[in-house]
C-alpha cells in the first residue's frame, strides 16, 4: 500500500516530481510550464522488458489545442523504493538511457523512500564505466515538514508525503492535521484515500490523538470520512449543534489526547477541564494538548 501510495501522489500531481527536485533537493532542472505523466513502459527491441513506477515529462505549455506538442525539456523517472534491491542498480541506468533516446532530452532519476537506511542505500553512486550515475533520493530527512494549513492546501500531495515521512516523529500531530485539512478540500475519492494514508502512517498514539481531535468538531473537515469521525464525538446521544454536547465532546477529546501522551492532570486538573463550558477555552486546551509536556503547561 505504501509503495502504491507514493506513486499515486506523484501521479495525481505530475509537477510534484520536478518541484521537489528543484525546490527541495536543489537539482537544476530546465524551466517548464507543464508536467505530464507518460508511459512507464521502457521496452526496447532487446528481450528485456523494463517498467518504471512513473515517468513525468516536463516542458512548455501549448499555446492552443491545435498546436503541435511542445518538445520535451526533461523527463523524470520516479521510483518508490521501500527496500534495497540490487537489480535496480542495473535497471535504473537503462530507464534513463531509454527515455533519453525516446524523448531526445535530458533524463533524471528521482527515488522516493520513507526509510532513512533505504534512502542511503539508494543514493550510492552507480559506476557505468565512463560515467557515474548518482541517484537523486528524496528520503524522510529531506521531505519538508508541512505543518502550515495554507501550504498544505496548495500542495495536498506534498502534505500527505510529509505525513508518510514524519508520521512517527515528534511533530506527527501537526503534519497529520495539516494533511487531513488539505485532503478535506479535495474530491471525495482523493479525500478518503489521503485520510486513510495519513492514518496508516501514524503511530497508534498519534492516530488516537488525531481521531479524538477530528471527533471533537474542533476542525471543520468537510469530507464524509471526517464527518463520520465527528459523529462519534456526540456524547450520550446529544445533537452536535447543542453547546453542552460540544463542550462535553471537547472535554473527552482533551482527556483522551493527554491520556495517550501519558500526561497526568491530577484530580484538580481533570476537574477543572470537566467543569469548563466555554468552547473557546476548551478549543485552546485541545490544541495545546497535542504538544504540551505537563499539566502546568496546559493551563499556563
Amino acid at each position: 500500500m505504501v509503495h502504491e501510495a507514493l506513486v499515486l501522489l506523484f501521479r495525481n500531481r505530475p509537477s510534484l516530481a520536478a518541484e521537489v527536485m528543484r525546490d527541495v533537493l536543489r537539482v537544476p532542472l530546465p524551466a517548464f510550464d507543464e508536467a505530464r505523466v507518460e508511459s512507464a513502459e521502457l521496452t526496447e527491441m532487446a528481450p528485456a522488458e523494463y517498467r518504471a513506477d512513473l515517468v513525468v515529462r516536463i516542458g512548455g505549455a501549448a499555446t492552443d489545442a491545435a498546436a503541435a506538442p511542445v518538445q520535451a525539456r526533461a523527463v523524470i523517472v520516479v521510483e518508490a523504493q521501500l527496500s534495497p534491491d540490487a537489480e535496480k542498480r542495473w535497471s535504473w541506468p537503462a530507464y534513463l538511457a531509454s527515455l533519453r533516446r525516446r524523448w531526445r532530452c535530458p533524463s533524471y532519476l528521482l527515488v522516493v523512500c520513507v526509510d532513512a537506511d533505504v534512502a542511503a542505500w539508494c543514493a550510492r553512486p552507480i559506476e557505468l564505466g565512463q560515467s557515474v550515475l548518482v541517484p537523486t533520493v528524496l528520503g524522510p530527512d529531506a521531505v519538508p515538514l508541512v505543518t502550515d494549513a495554507a501550504q498544505a492546501r496548495r500542495v495536498p500531495e506534498l502534505a500527505v508525503l510529509s505525513a508518510l515521512a514524519h508520521g512517527r516523529g515528534p511533530r506527527a500531530d501537526e503534519v497529520a492535521l495539516a494533511a487531513c485539512d488539505a485532503a478535506a478540500t479535495l474530491d471525495e475519492d482523493r479525500s478518503v484515500l489521503y485520510h486513510d494514508l495519513v492514518l496508516t502512517a501514524l503511530s497508534a498514539a498519534a492516530r488516537t490523538r488525531l481521531e479524538a481531535i477530528m471527533a471533537s468538531g474542533t476542525y471543520e473537515f468537510q469530507s464524509d470520512f471526517a464527518k463520520r469521525h465527528r459523529a462519534q464525538g456526540k456524547v450520550e446521544g446529544k445533537a452536535e449543534g447543542k453547546a453542552e454536547g460540544k463542550a462535553e465532546g471537547k472535554v473527552e477529546a482533551i482527556l483522551a489526547v493527554l491520556a495517550t501522551r501519558d500526561i497526568a492532570l491530577g484530580g484538580d486538573g481533570e476537574a477543572r477541564v470537566r467543569a469548563c463550558v466555554e468552547l473557546a477555552q476548551l478549543d485552546a486546551w485541545l490544541c495545546r494538548a497535542v504538544t504540551v509536556t505537563s499539566a502546568a503547561e496546559l493551563f499556563a
